[in-house]
């Protein structure tokens, strides 16, 4: 016998909290990307952290430059739900000056074929927030 196999809808709304990386995303709809700095080491993250990763002291909140360059890229063929009607799209490690470490983002408005290593790119944000990572890309500066 085959087994039976039945479709059946499932849906559920997610309560959740960004506690401590708040203001990161709150800074995504003030058109402003927020990083931390180590409070003894001085260790800049550009993906924020609240302890530092090199010495464990508490960060503080500071503004990244909307500016950077690509560090390395990668382009994706094959997506989640939410990036089917981008397919392929590229993903961009940007560096940014003055920070040690480095940003996960997507690169609109290129080529695949013509983004290259330390490419100047800029941050472009969503007009209607969703509070999520998506809500900032790159395009050529």
């Amino acid at each position: 016998m085959e087994p039976l196999i039945i479709t059946d809808h499932y849906e559920i709304d997610y309560r959740h909290s960004y506690a401590q990386d708040s203001p990161f995303f709150v800074g995504l709809t003030e058109g402003k990307l927020m990083g931390s700095r180590c409070t003894a080491c001085g260790y800049t993250f550009a993906t924020p952290r609240a302890h530092c990763m090199q010495c464990g002291a508490p960060t503080a909140w500071l503004e990244l430059p909307l500016n950077g360059r690509v560090h390395t890229f990668t382009t994706c063929h094959y997506g989640g739900e939410a990036f089917l009607k981008e397919t392929p799209f590229t993903l961009v490690l940007v560096e940014f000056d003055g920070a040690n470490t480095l940003f996960l983002s997507r690169l609109k408005g290129i080529s695949g074929d013509a983004v290259r290593v330390g490419l100047p790119v800029r941050a472009h944000f969503t007009k209607t927030p969703s509070m999520k990572v998506t809500d900032v890309w790159f395009e050529p500066a």
